[in-house]
């Protein structure tokens, strides 16, 4: 049996580094040359990869083109400032599971609600399997009741709350970004640190949660280690591992 199981929807994250040479003498806009650029699994499989520098024995399930759906993000080079980012267009097909019954001590859901798992799928998923970690970009609903734990950010909290009740709300670890995350009624703050880039925070913050909580079984424990990681990866630029 596998200890964790990552299953969800993958990407695959581009940064192209460039040095801005001028405005366009027909639009205003800045003219790049490219200097650098580097790329990385995203979405589900940047969380799977970040569980996987602390524990070997973790699994993926996820769209088997990932590296034909890309993120690409044109930086500048010298301040990090973000120009732009394209997305290719392209539908992730959904999976078809033989048993929702999965074969892991714990399942991590990343649902970025690209099509590869519908809300009555994470259903399914919660209900056959004993601790689920959620973390989704669908509008929450009755559906995610089962789920053992829910880590969403500030803005899709917000977007959720109408639907919220007591129940749903007792599993939410609400990521603040500087102000720490919520849960249950209690502030876990970070550290300020200074910031450079963004980009996969929420997918650090999961995978250290989740392998904390693998070892400790202590949620508590497990969202201060959360917050450390975040705040580590924050520090570097492009998408870094915990």
């Amino acid at each position: 049996m596998l200890k964790i199981l990552v299953i969800g929807e993958s990407c695959r994250d581009e940064f192209i580094y460039c040095e801005a040479l001028r405005l366009a003498p027909d639009l205003p806009v800045p003219v790049l040359q490219e200097l650098t650029r580097n790329s990385n699994p995203g979405m589900a499989a940047n969380v799977h990869r970040n569980i996987q520098s602390r524990e070997a024995n973790v699994g993926l399930i996820t769209n088997a083109d990932w590296q034909s759906v890309t993120k690409t993000r044109y930086v500048h080079e010298m301040s990090n400032h973000l120009f732009l980012r394209v997305d290719t267009s392209h539908d992730i097909q959904r999976i078809e599971l033989t048993s929702y019954r999965l074969d892991a001590e714990i399942v991590v859901i990343s649902d970025y609600n690209k099509g590869f798992l519908t809300s009555e799928d994470i259903q399914m998923i919660c209900e056959n399997n004993k601790i689920v970690f959620l973390d989704t970009k669908k509008k929450l609903g009755s559906w995610a009741k089962s789920a053992s734990y829910i880590k969403i950010n500030d803005f899709e909290y917000l977007r959720s709350e109408p639907n919220l009740d007591s129940e749903l709300s007792n599993k939410i670890i609400r990521t603040r970004g500087k102000r720490g995350c919520d849960f249950q009624g209690k502030n876990y703050p970070v550290e300020l640190t200074e910031i450079r880039d963004t980009s996969g925070a929420g997918d650090s913050f999961l995978a250290a949660l989740v392998v904390e909580f693998s070892r400790s079984r202590d949620i508590y424990k497990s969202i201060a280690e959360a917050n450390l990681a975040a705040s580590s990866v924050v520090r570097t630029r492009g998408v870094g591992i915990i």
